[in-house]
């Protein structure tokens, strides 16, 4: 069986989505989405109304938004986060987004071809949460590789 990388991760807005304060987040978001949708190892992408996630409100605080994807393996999710245009738009995530102590992003191994549900992210970022890392559920800070294939 082969494995790729499931990521979740959120983030609580300072501002309604609508908001001009908003905007320039909401106006990269199709550029920033098709450059993932291109880059090497993508896979998968949420997507709810449109052609992104900022629709879906999975957890109790509508500020809190969600983006969800897989990949081939962690070396292209980390390419894409810290390699490419995203990068710009996330160095500047305090202007749109809270910052938080608590984990909110969250990678697990899934077998190849399965699509992540929304419920089973969620289990894996409270499980990060109340456990640190580890196979289950890890963050960029502490990694783990994909099961052995058997």
């Amino acid at each position: 069986m082969s494995y790729q990388l499931a990521q979740l991760n959120i983030a609580k807005m300072r501002f309604p989505l609508e908001s001009h304060k908003m905007a320039d987040f909401v106006n990269n978001l199709d550029r920033i989405n098709a450059l993932a949708d291109s880059s090497d190892g993508f896979v998968w992408r949420l997507q709810g109304d449109g052609n992104d996630a900022t629709s879906l409100r999975p957890f109790e605080d509508d500020f809190t938004i969600v983006n969800m994807s897989v990949w081939e393996n962690l070396e292209n999710l980390k390419n894409y986060v810290y390699q490419s245009a995203h990068t710009d738009i996330f160095k500047r995530r305090a202007e749109w987004f809270e910052k938080v102590s608590e984990a909110m992003v969250v990678m697990w191994w899934i077998p190849t071809g399965h699509v992540p549900t929304v419920t089973e992210s969620k289990e894996r970022l409270e499980h990060l949460r109340l456990n640190g890392s580890s196979e289950f559920a890890f963050s960029f800070r502490e990694t783990f590789p994909a099961p052995i294939e058997v």
